[in-house]
């Protein structure tokens, strides 16, 4: 390996060498009349936003989270690394890393460079977009680097340090708080470039406020007392509560840049052909998650999941089986079990969203029932149950779930009992309000521990036969960045799926 690379380096200077010896009139020539020679604020920070939404979500979303949740399950090994804690070959543990990083940190990096300080709302919104993609990266990864990440191009720092995770948070929180009071409605924005909430500013403070709450409720194990404080300031200075102010992201079909990332993904790895048969990486929604939502008699059950019957989608309960995790073979009847709904989940032009009225209000009712808010924790769990099942009627017309029935089983799951038994029903809340954003469903298992899990264990799995919780440094930085690799590891402990990240406190 180290002859070819010195090999590739000759290469190199001689290519290098030879071009500065015949140059004479060709410069112009390997100029692009077309490509811009300053950035463009605007436009990098709408790719910013694509990029942070399109960041390897099969691997780490659906195989690595939404296997270690149980949602998706697979009979294969190779993308087995949430459904049976597999790590043979590939590079699905820090896919998110090594894309997150030249992709969507380096461009709202670039966009907050590129703009003046008297663009205050365009500094603002820059700034919490920040921080949602760098709080995603952290809370999969745990020390990464922060302050001087994406630093290659303007200081030429390519062996950037490793914060600490609680370094890290109190940066972002301080960001957020930073950037939500600085908005000036008298002041341009970044409008129609702008795909999420085209420049509303009032609307960016209750996501940066939502965000804040988020963040707040994510340190509850390791710091109750910052937690209630963060969250109480973000309740404070206005969350997202209605419908109206959910921060979505929109697609068109066409060009695979216009699509929806998520259904994407799973149409070109498993679904395209469906016939539940032919799956690429055999994949199907898992046992777990299908039984939940049939014990509950959820109606959300039907909006989700289908099992080919005669050809066609079929979203009868009655059909629907989950897969189980841990499987080696495929089963005779795999074509049985239930997929996502090519009506719904698996349409281009499906929404993401992105922070969601349901989850705030479940925040809100977890903090209520933890006494950090004043709030009634029945009503605003029952918001949260009526807000998830809406959001599916943006997927179109097979996703809109009846009002008697949203009120049916609002009815029927009342927020009551021990603070213990609340939270448990919160929990398993999430996970069902949340399905699609695996992370954060990933995330609030964590720190909640519901809903109650089985781990499989697999021989040959590398946990040890216990749930994942967190992904891995790529190998890259061990020989590009070694020496701040080796402080995060040392700081954060050894780089296993089992190490815990800092507020993920036993």
């Amino acid at each position: 390996m180290k002859m070819r690379f010195n090999f590739l380096i000759y290469t190199a200077v001689a290519a290098t060498l030879l071009i500065q010896s015949c140059d004479k009139g060709f410069e112009a020539m390997n100029v692009n009349p077309d490509a811009s020679t300053t950035v463009v604020p605007e436009y990098m920070f709408s790719k910013a936003l694509l990029d942070a939404l399109n960041n390897s979500w099969f691997a780490t979303d659906a195989l690595a989270c939404g296997g270690s949740m149980q949602q998706f399950a697979t009979y294969k090994d190779v993308p087995g690394i949430g459904d049976k804690y597999y790590f043979q070959q590939g590079t699905y543990p820090y896919d998110f890393f090594t894309t997150g990083y030249p992709g969507a940190v380096n461009e709202i990096g670039t966009v907050i460079n590129a703009l003046d300080s008297s663009e205050t709302n365009k500094l603002s919104i820059a700034r919490i977009w920040r921080v949602y993609i760098m709080s995603r990266l952290t809370d999969i990864y745990g020390d990464i680097p922060y302050s001087e990440a994406a630093q290659g191009y303007t200081t030429n720092n390519f062996t950037p340090k490793y914060d600490a995770q609680q370094a890290i948070y109190a940066d972002m929180l301080k960001v957020l708080d930073e950037s939500a009071a600085a908005f000036d409605a008298s002041k341009a924005t970044f409008g129609a470039g702008d795909y999420i909430y085209a420049g509303n500013v009032t609307r960016w403070k209750k996501f940066a406020y939502s965000l804040m709450l988020r963040l707040g409720m994510r340190m509850s194990k390791v710091d109750a007392a910052s937690a209630q404080t963060w969250v109480q300031k973000a309740i404070a200075g206005g969350v997202i509560t209605d419908d109206a102010d959910i921060a979505t992201m929109k697609y068109t079909d066409g060009t695979a840049l216009n699509r929806n990332p998520k259904a994407a993904a799973l149409l070109s790895n498993d679904y395209a052909v469906a016939d539940g048969k032919s799956n690429t990486e055999g994949g199907k929604l898992a046992q777990t998650f299908i039984n939940m939502l049939k014990s509950n008699n959820d109606p959300r059950l039907n909006v989700i999941a289908i099992v080919w019957k005669d050809g066609k989608a079929d979203t009868t309960t009655s059909l629907q089986t989950g897969m189980p995790n841990g499987l080696l073979l495929k089963p005779d009847n795999f074509a049985s079990y239930s997929e996502p709904n090519p009506a719904t989940i698996l349409q281009y032009t499906a929404p993401i969203i992105v922070m969601s009225a349901a989850e705030v209000n479940l925040y809100l009712a977890e903090a209520a029932v933890r006494g950090w808010y004043s709030g009634d924790a029945a009503t605003t769990f029952s918001n949260a149950i009526g807000a998830s099942m809406r959001n599916w009627a943006q997927f179109g017309a097979a996703g809109v779930i009846a009002e008697s029935r949203i009120t049916a089983y609002q009815a029927a799951h009342v927020l009551t009992g021990t603070t213990a038994q609340q939270l448990e029903m919160i929990g398993n809340e999430y996970y069902v309000s949340l399905f699609l954003d695996e992370q954060q469903i990933h995330a609030n298992w964590r720190r909640l521990g519901y809903p109650t899990l089985t781990p499989v264990n697999i021989s040959g799995n590398i946990t040890g036969g216990t749930i994942p919780r967190r992904l891995l440094y790529p190998p890259s930085e061990e020989s590009v960045n070694a020496a701040s690799l080796q402080e995060a590891v040392n700081r954060q402990g050894p780089n296993l799926m089992t190490t815990r990240v800092w507020w993920d406190k036993e």
